[in-house]
């Protein structure tokens, strides 16, 4: 089986690798980090990994098109939608959660990111 060619383009491995790298460190290195680095870089990496998955599921399965991209207002909606949903209700939930602006502005700059680089047709 052969991976879809999203999964081939540096802009989606970035995040991705950074986003794990990240990961290990936490869990094993313990090597200290910047505090704006420990509270938005997962926010900022998540977007173009959750969006390259949805652009994958929605041009194989979907729209059966390689060369659809995803339109701006998925783009906005999927940002409102993460938002909203880590940053609003899961505070509101959970007192494990802790809503911050600053995330849904990461959030948006790795949705930019996406959109920039990695929305592209296949």
């Amino acid at each position: 089986m052969q991976l879809p060619r999203e999964f081939g383009r540096p802009a989606f491995w970035l995040p991705l690798l950074t986003y794990l790298a990240y990961q290990l460190n936490a869990r094993l290195w313990h090597r200290p980090l910047p505090p704006l680095v420990t509270a938005y870089l997962s926010d900022l990496l998540a977007m173009p990994v959750i969006l390259t998955l949805a652009l994958v599921v929605q041009r194989r399965w979907v729209q059966r098109r390689a060369a659809f991209i995803l339109p701006d207002s998925w783009l906005l909606g999927a940002w409102l939608y993460v938002s909203v949903w880590f940053e609003l209700a899961l505070p509101l939930l959970s007192s494990r959660h802790v809503g911050d602006p600053l995330d849904a502005v990461a959030y948006g700059l790795g949705t930019l990111f996406f959109r920039q680089l990695l929305n592209r047709p296949a």
